[in-house]
Order: structure tokens, then sequence, then C-alpha cells
């Protein structure tokens, strides 16, 4: 792996809230390794997932959008991109072909200046939903949001078009050097970690206002049954107040019992077995806003 000519190195997707760095980083990946929703602010921890070609390795690390944090958690999640920009070899700023440049993005495009080591690439995402007049009009846009972008490349995600043409120019930004991971893995999450992310993803559709943001899920246990081919997996969704509790679990349980259905098929195939799927809600009332909660739920 050490042959010469072999690249490896770290790069990051940055942009507004739900411009479609997930989404990105599973189709260079291959598989699901950061979950997706319309959601603003679906990612809240740093993924790195391992792209493997023949001339190198990318390790892409998906972080929260940027926005203007109204609480603790979004103060955190603002801070943890900003470390992860100062590590990383290649910056890709992101920017939907179906939305004008505004505010937001020119803020976050020059905001990069302050990251001099790691080169700049800009991504027009969403081609698939967008004209080509729409395709035309972003990449002038976003062209003249700096002079140093390495490249300017319009992708789509969903149609798999130019994650090639992305992934070759990631690579040649990248140092030459080893790979850092086995070329079998996809990313560096723990299976814990994986299981809540799908939980809380499930958990996230459909609803509505805050609630996503109130959202947290921890892992209790995860366990092969005794003497049965069942993995136990238990569960605690938290949220902050009661009434979001209600809206969770719905009536009867039956909203509970679909996020319960919508994971399990997901957790399956990832553990390899079947599985029991035992999910508690609590509440942890303000927990965005505490610093001790926020701690206890690994933030």
């Amino acid at each position: 792996m050490s042959d010469s000519g072999f690249r490896c190195g770290f790069a990051t997707f940055v942009g507004r809230p739900n411009v479609g760095k997930s989404t990105l980083t599973n189709a260079l990946v291959g598989e699901k390794v950061a979950i997706t929703s319309d959601k603003p602010q679906t990612t809240r921890r740093a993924i790195r997932g391992i792209v493997n070609r023949p001339d190198g390795q990318l390790i892409i690390v998906d972080t929260p959008g940027i926005h203007r944090p109204r609480t603790l958690l979004g103060q955190r999640l603002n801070d943890l991109v900003e470390q992860v920009l100062g590590d990383v070899d290649v910056i890709a700023f992101c920017v939907p072909a179906t939305e004008k440049v505004g505010p937001g993005d020119r803020r976050i495009a020059e905001s990069l200046d302050g990251y001099p080591r790691a080169a700049k690439v800009a991504l027009v995402t969403k081609t698939d939903a967008a004209s080509r007049d729409q395709i035309t009009e972003r990449l002038i846009e976003v062209d003249s949001l700096r002079e140093d972008w390495a490249a300017v490349i319009p992708l789509s995600s969903l149609a798999g078009d130019q994650l090639d043409v992305l992934a070759a120019e990631l690579l040649a930004l990248m140092p030459e050097g080893p790979a850092l991971y086995d070329s079998d893995i996809s990313t560096d999450e723990s299976v814990e970690d994986r299981v809540a992310e799908i939980i809380r993803e499930a958990a996230l559709e459909g609803v509505r206002d805050e609630l996503p943001h109130s959202i947290a899920v921890t892992i209790a246990d995860i366990a092969p049954r005794e003497g049965s081919d069942l993995t136990d997996v238990y569960a605690d969704i938290v949220v902050e107040r009661d009434s979001q509790k209600a809206i969770i679990i719905g009536h009867r349980g039956s909203r509970l019992r679909d996020v319960g259905a919508r994971a399990r098929a997901q957790i399956e195939p990832l553990l390899g077995t079947r599985v029991f799927l035992g999910l508690h809600v609590r509440v942890a009332k303000e927990w965005q806003r505490d610093a001790k909660k926020l701690g206890r739920l690994g933030f």
C-alpha cells in the first residue's frame, strides 16, 4: 500500500444545513454510513466514510451544517465543524443547484480563509433536480465566491453523475502516503453509534417544527439473545418535553411502532441477524441547552 503514487488523505464537505453533504458522503463510499433527512442539522457528529480506489484512499469526514446557533448544542456542532476544517487536506464547499447563492453561502465561503492549509473545491449538488440554466447560473455564482478553487464540479449524488470525477479530483489533491484503513472498512463508526443514528433517522421521519432538534438516541444494550438467533437492542429516544414524548409515541403507541419497524429494517442487515428492538422514550428537559445533559448524550 505504500507504493509511490498512492495517495491518502482527509476531505470534508461544508455548506449550509441540508445541501446534500451526507447523501454525497454515502454515494462516494458506496454504502450508507451517514443518516440523511430533509430536516436541517441532521448530522451531529464527524462521521468518517472511507472510499477505496486503486490509486488511493479518501477519508470523507461528514460534518454538521454550519448555521447560526440558537442553543449550546448548535454552538458545539459549529465548534466541531471548525475543528474538522482545521485538520483536513481538502474542503469541498457545497451549494445545491436548485437554490441561489445566499448570504449564508457567502459567509461560509469567506470563512474558508481561516483554513489556509486545505485545498478548496466547490461543488454544485443536486443537479438531477435542476434545469441546465439553473446549473449554469449556479456554477457562475459559486465560481465567483473565491479565486482559489482547485475545481468547480457539478454533480448529483442520487443519479451518480460526476462522482468519479469528484473522487479523482479529491485524490489528486491528497498527499502521497499509505492507506490509513484496511480496504474492507467503510467507516470507523462503532456499531452502537450506527444503530443509534438509524433509530434517530427513523424517529425524524414525519416530525415537524422544532421537534427534530430535540431528538437524541442512546443505546442501553446490544446483545445476542441466549439460545436464539435474535439480537436484542434496547435504546432510549430522548426528547425535551412531555408533549414531544406524546408525539413520538403516537396514538396508542402507533408512531413508535412505525419508528421501530423502519429502524429494524436497517439494523438487521447491519448486524447480520434478526433483531428485537426495544424502544423507550424519555424526557431530558431542555437538554440542548444544558452542558451536563449534552455531555451525558455524547456532545
